[in-house]
């Protein structure tokens, strides 16, 4: 079920730069746009400028290739996703709400952004394993979100009920986050009997962390809708 919670939830965005950085700004959200939708090797430089109202001759002059490009959009990445961690998981927004509670709206929000991003995050993914510097952005954005994750579920530690806590609650995120990526972004470890909704693999997916935390009632407000 979604919640009036869960529609006040948004990917951020920072304000915007200096007016000097205005064509660059536009540059990058073109790219990010298209990359997501379409993936990075598919998105070909001339379709960007064209989106940003710009030429090819200042994307070259801004980026030597495409992989500069992506390189730049990492690190924007970064910034919107801390940006978007401070005020999901600001504690005054979860206040009275239970540990069910919380981890509903929070997954469907990861799915939610894991499929309009598809193409963008795919792209990092891919890179992570190759480049230390795309690794060391993801690793940095995983541990932030990670941290607020768990200093919310931490309040409520008398609902869990995993040996210890902490671990388990940070162990637990990195499988869901796992299982986004195998899932939504390279479509595997889905069967063919196996066809869920959105809504429907938000739904599994909080039931299983959840009851790998132990946590009471794991199946009351858990429904998708």
């Amino acid at each position: 079920m979604v919640t009036a919670l869960d529609s006040d939830l948004r990917w951020v965005r920072p304000p915007q730069q200096a007016r000097s950085q205005e064509t660059l700004d536009r540059i990058l959200a073109a790219a990010s746009a298209l990359v997501a939708a379409k993936g990075f090797e598919d998105t070909p430089v001339s379709e960007i400028v064209a989106r940003a109202g710009s030429s090819v001759g200042a994307f070259y002059s801004r980026f030597p290739d495409k992989h500069a490009l992506l390189h730049a959009l990492s690190h924007r990445f970064v910034e919107e996703g801390m940006a978007t961690a401070d005020v999901a998981l600001d504690p005054r927004r979860w206040a009275g709400l239970s540990v069910s509670e919380i981890l509903g709206s929070v997954v469907r929000f990861l799915v939610s952004i894991y499929r309009e991003q598809s193409g963008l995050i795919r792209a990092f993914v891919i890179r992570n394993h190759s480049d230390p510097e795309f690794r060391e952005r993801q690793d940095r954005l995983s541990t932030y979100v990670s941290d607020r994750v768990s200093g919310l579920l931490l309040e409520r530690i008398e609902e869990i009920h995993a040996p210890e806590p902490e671990r388990a609650i940070r162990f637990g995120l990195t499988m869901v986050f796992s299982t986004l990526e195998n899932v939504m972004l390279f479509d595997e470890l889905r069967p063919n009997w196996l066809t869920l909704s959105d809504d429907e693999f938000a739904a599994e997916l909080t039931r299983a962390y959840l009851a790998y935390l132990g946590t009471t009632s794991t199946n009351d407000r858990i429904k998708e809708s």
